[in-house]
């Protein structure tokens, strides 16, 4: 029996229509264009479906360009929505200078693009470095060219690195201890560095740049290949399997539903203040690994079995044990989550079972 496709999804197109009716300057918006890295990723094809539903229920005629290298993928995800008269594909790979790929001129660009998960790493970790620097740098370079409004670089609850103990929850302006001279620390230091970046172009080229910090975001537009460790509990449960703990469980972290964590973006997107970086989290996700996967598990009627990582998992595993981010300033914007960490891993099980077994 074929899958159901995501967007065909009754509970997942109430969480987009809950985004999408949110009280935001959405007016900023109207009638301009957007070029999306990473279209396809579990955070920017969530968003783009928020922008088709504002086009289709509130005139809002926003145009997206969708970057990517992989045409099959997005056709996959986005369907007959795909180079209609609001959402275009443009094949690219964004180590590249833009300019060789006929990327149009736009309004708004969102760097959403980047290895997330541990076995990337591990295994790409060239490629998690450059897409964060050198793919940063050429997104920068074409706004300058292009006179982008504002440009939106996702980072990361990691470049926060391990907490130092002095804290309970990291506030933008905390700065902890990364070892830089580890396979790890490909990922969060090259975020460091695109966040440096961002600076720099607001000072030298008078960008207007604005950086969201994503707890660890989940939910049913999680790619089927995630290695983090959430995504595997969810993939573990869906398909009826007992959950898998490779550690002691006692790591600390913040997470965030994907509805929640687009509605942040957005959030930031259009009331945030040139060159602050926010972070996207609220303290009903807080939660002990060893709590979630037992969260998981009971949901699904399972247990939670413990089994050694291999070479490769351990290689790409965050060593930060306590990671939770303090979201005051964000919310000072007016912006609020909407689902628990339980309610959150329900709706997506709900979601990505139903899709299985259509």
């Amino acid at each position: 029996m074929k899958s159901k496709m995501i967007f065909e999804e009754p509970l997942f197109l109430e969480d987009v229509s809950k985004v999408a009716s949110l009280n935001l300057p959405w007016d900023i918006l109207k009638n301009k264009t957007l070029l999306v890295s990473g279209a396809t990723g579990l955070i920017g094809s969530f968003l783009i479906d928020v922008i088709m539903k504002r086009n289709m229920e509130y005139s809002m005629n926003c145009k997206v360009y969708a970057l990517g290298r992989n045409l099959n993928k997005a056709e996959k995800r986005f369907g007959s929505l795909l180079n209609g008269s609001s959402l275009s594909f443009i094949p690219c790979d964004i180590n590249k200078p833009l300019s060789e790929s006929g990327a149009p001129p736009v309004d708004y660009v969102l760097h959403l693009a980047s290895n997330t998960h541990p076995v990337a790493y591990a295994t790409d970790p060239i490629g998690t470095i450059m897409t964060n620097v050198i793919g940063t740098k050429n997104l920068l370079d074409f706004c300058v060219s292009h006179s982008v409004s504002r440009f939106l670089f996702a980072s990361t609850v990691e470049v926060y690195g391990e907490n130092r103990g002095d804290v309970d929850k990291f506030t933008e302006d905390y700065c902890g201890y990364i070892d830089c001279n580890t396979l790890r620390a490909g990922y969060p230091e090259s975020k460091r560095c695109g966040e440096a970046l961002c600076q720099a172009y607001i000072k030298q080229s008078g960008l207007d740049i604005v950086i969201p910090r994503f707890s660890r975001t989940y939910g049913p537009t999680m790619l089927m290949d995630d290695s983090k460790a959430i995504s595997q509990f969810i993939l573990k449960a869906i398909n009826g399997n007992d959950i898998v703990l490779k550690s002691d469980g006692k790591q600390y972290y913040s997470f965030s539903y994907v509805a929640d964590a687009v509605s942040g973006l957005l959030t930031i997107l259009l009331k945030g203040k040139c060159g602050e970086a926010y972070n996207i989290s609220d303290s009903s996700s807080d939660i002990h690994l060893k709590d979630l996967a037992s969260l998981i598990a009971g949901y699904c009627k399972k247990r939670v079995v413990f089994e050694l990582p291999d070479a490769v998992e351990q290689a790409g595993y965050s060593k930060a044990t306590n990671a939770r981010l303090d979201s005051d300033k964000l919310q000072r914007l007016g912006w609020k989550a909407d689902y628990s960490i339980s309610e959150g891993i329900q709706r997506t099980i709900t979601i990505l079972r139903d899709m299985i077994n259509q």
